[in-house]
């Protein structure tokens, strides 16, 4: 049995850990902010990152927090095997050269929609079907609050939609502890910044043609319904929204329970589901400006934060959640996912809790 003093020097060994790393598809907004993560994570070493358009050119001339760095961008051609690896591909990439990423990693993380369904008739029904579907039964879907347990070890790691995140967060509580059973009517309206476009995000996602707007993109049929129904086990009505905002993602979900729901039955639910999770955080209609949940509020951040209101009638609850895109909703979700995977400490290069007041996001 080890004393104290060597469990002490073995967990410094287990913080002190160093795993290697690479980006695939490192000159994107996504890309960008893993690398800007692992540059600061006391555990990764970044080996690589990858670019067919930018190969020679260094990560600062990309990703202005980056300057300054040694690191250059490399031909994804020419991969070196590393411990995790993290790609921050198109859809459709990862799931045709996952058999040489995992070739190359113990650990692949894809930030890609490839891996998050768990069947192929569901990406024949959302998406344009799959072209590796041996592989989805071996991969993880990366939100920690809802599969913490089955991300320990995993060595594919799928990362979570965006909007689909900040909707299950906010819904998840009414589910876990029987408030909802399925079948409700669930009425979920999001609005999101233009970084969910992605860095060629096109005409749509330019300054003048974004300004001011509020502008319905997808008002049915959005891709991520397909999570939310298959890890809540209910549908949705689902609406998006595009908004004169750069970061960020905003579910106001409105709920209609079958039976009587209180405001201590919220609490309930919500205090216990959340209250040991180290990136979600309660804002449920407190004292001063921020009363509920706002992507300014956890800009930069992966933090979630989740709050409610009941409508006086008793027949319908207001759930409201709000992430930043690019930080749990992607980025920041995938490094938190990974951690658990290796075993490293599960905040680790995550700690950032925002800045106030800042501009927009």
């Amino acid at each position: 049995m080890a004393t104290g003093a060597q469990a002490a020097d073995d967990a410094t060994a287990t913080d002190a850990e160093t795993v290697t790393a690479s980006v695939v598809g490192g000159t994107g907004f996504t890309g960008g902010e893993l690398l800007r993560l692992l540059a600061g994570h006391p555990n990764f070493e970044i080996q690589q990152a990858t670019s067919r358009s930018a190969a020679g050119k260094s990560v600062g001339s990309k990703h202005p927090p980056l300057r300054g760095s040694d690191l250059r961008f490399s031909d994804p051609e020419d991969l070196e095997s590393v411990d995790v690896l993290f790609t921050a591909t198109p859809h459709g990439v990862s799931m045709g050269q996952i058999d040489e990423y995992l070739d190359v990693a113990d650990t692949v993380v894809d930030l890609s929609a490839d891996f998050r369904l768990e069947s192929e008739e569901q990406y024949d029904e959302w998406y344009d079907g799959h072209t590796s579907p041996e592989y989805l039964e071996r991969a993880e879907y990366a939100l920690p609050e809802i599969n913490r347990e089955n991300l320990a070890g995993a060595d594919l790691v799928a990362g979570g939609g965006c909007n689909a995140t900040a909707t299950i967060l906010g819904l998840y509580p009414l589910f876990e502890h029987g408030l909802l059973e399925g079948g409700e009517q669930i009425v979920v309206d999001v609005k999101v910044g233009s970084s969910e476009g992605g860095a060629g995000g096109g005409e749509a996602s330019s300054h003048p043609e974004r300004s001011g707007v509020v502008r319905p993109y997808a008002p049915t049929g959005h891709r991520h319904e397909a999570e939310i129904e298959q890890f809540l086990g209910t549908s949705v009505a689902f609406t998006c929204h595009a908004v004169d905002m750069v970061r960020g993602a905003s579910a106001t979900s409105h709920v209609f329970p079958s039976g009587p729901v209180s405001k201590g039955d919220l609490w309930n639910a919500y205090r216990e589901t959340y209250e040991d999770e180290p990136f979600v955080r309660m804002a449920a209609g407190g004292s001063g400006v921020y009363r509920y949940p706002e992507p300014k509020a956890v800009a930069g951040t992966n933090i979630a934060e989740v709050g409610f209101e009941l409508d006086p009638s008793n027949k319908r609850i207001v759930v409201f959640s709000a992430i930043d895109n690019m930080m749990k909703g992607s980025a920041g979700q995938a490094v938190h996912a990974a951690n658990i995977a290796l075993g490293l400490e599960e905040t680790a290069g995550l700690e950032f809790t925002g800045l106030h007041p800042v501009g927009a996001p």
